[in-house]
């Protein structure tokens, strides 16, 4: 392996690759679909698994080590299973974790788990049924409520639910959330809502850490959890004698820029270097042109050159990012 190269203008260690494997989805959450639903990409569009693998093993050669799969929905991507195992055999790589809302969780956990996958984020933004059907368009709690329970009994950890915080949605259920971490080893982390692309959230004054904190406080004393130099940008904490934490991951009010350590790529296979930025660099155009791997590895860090030091939403409103989040990958 070569001496990492994946070193910002920042002095930031780039060692994190998100991979979206698809932009579709088995849900259209508000917060995600906008009313006019955008145009899946089409099948020879979206980079081949073959293509994703040979770009991952170059970024690992650059000094990547760390993969998440997300989407869309990874799991609706044919050939899914077999794709996470290839991808758990590509040396240098110390971890691989999923991305999924659960809805087919509990019919594929064997397979997830024969795939080599261990750390699973499950996107869960309620845990009412009628509510869950306004949030995502379908009635289908049940089953990722089912997934979840089969993912804990079979010993994946650790198990994170995602929990968007939506104003005047989901606010009156960041108790009950937060209760979970008493009963289940389960690390809810509660994530400020990001204004990307179009969506059907009306426009109101977005939750931020400090109301979710307050909303909580109730329930105990929340006690500070170390970090690990794994770990992402969520503050951990756990309340006195639960079994589980509860993290928080503010973006937009206390963002994570300086020690932000992410690339993305898209299933189209452009490479973002922030989420909440456009600026991206095509790679599935390189890789298709039949450039070499030293080729792709320049306009990998032309991308990274590009990083910036922070993200503008605060400082200006009318800044935003026109890219879907469901075609980024969160």
């Amino acid at each position: 392996m070569t001496e990492t190269k994946l070193i910002d203008r920042f002095n930031r260690n780039l060692n994190y690759l998100r991979l979206s494997i698809t932009d579709r989805c088995n849900m259209g959450c508000i917060y995600c679909v906008p009313k006019d639903l955008v145009p899946k990409l089409s099948h020879q569009d979206i980079l081949t698994y073959e293509e994703i693998l040979r770009l991952v093993r170059i970024c690992v050669n650059l000094g990547i080590n760390k993969v998440r799969v997300t989407g869309g929905e990874p799991l609706v991507r044919k050939g899914v299973y077999q794709f996470l195992k290839e991808l758990n055999r590509v040396g240098g790589i110390k971890d691989v974790a999923l991305t999924t809302n659960g809805v087919l969780l509990y019919d594929n956990i064997q397979k997830i788990k024969s795939a080599g996958i261990k750390r699973l984020n499950i996107s869960l933004d309620t845990l009412k049924k009628e509510k869950f059907r306004e949030i995502t368009g379908v009635d289908r709690l049940g089953e990722v409520w089912k997934g979840i329970m089969k993912a804990w009994e079979m010993g994946f950890s650790p198990i994170k639910i995602n929990v968007v915080a939506l104003s005047h949605v989901n606010e009156d259920e960041f108790i009950d959330f937060a209760d979970l971490s008493f009963s289940y080893p389960f690390h809810i982390r509660f994530i400020e809502h990001m204004p990307i692309g179009e969506s059907r959230m009306k426009n109101t004054d977005p939750l931020l850490i400090t109301d979710i904190k307050k909303k909580i406080s109730t329930m105990g004393k929340l006690v500070s959890v170390d970090k690990e130099s794994s770990d992402g940008p969520a503050e951990r904490y756990k309340f006195e004698g639960a079994k589980g934490e509860i993290g928080f991951i503010g973006a937009i009010s206390q963002h994570f820029c300086e020690s932000c350590n992410r690339l993305r790529l898209t299933a189209s296979g452009q490479l973002r270097p922030c989420l909440l930025s456009d600026i991206n660099e095509d790679l599935k155009i390189k890789i298709r042109a039949g450039c070499s791997d030293e080729e792709i590895t320049e306009t990998i860090l032309k991308a990274v050159a590009q990083k910036p030091s922070t993200h503008s939403l605060l400082e200006d409103e009318k800044i935003s990012v026109s890219s879907q989040m469901s075609s980024i990958g969160g």
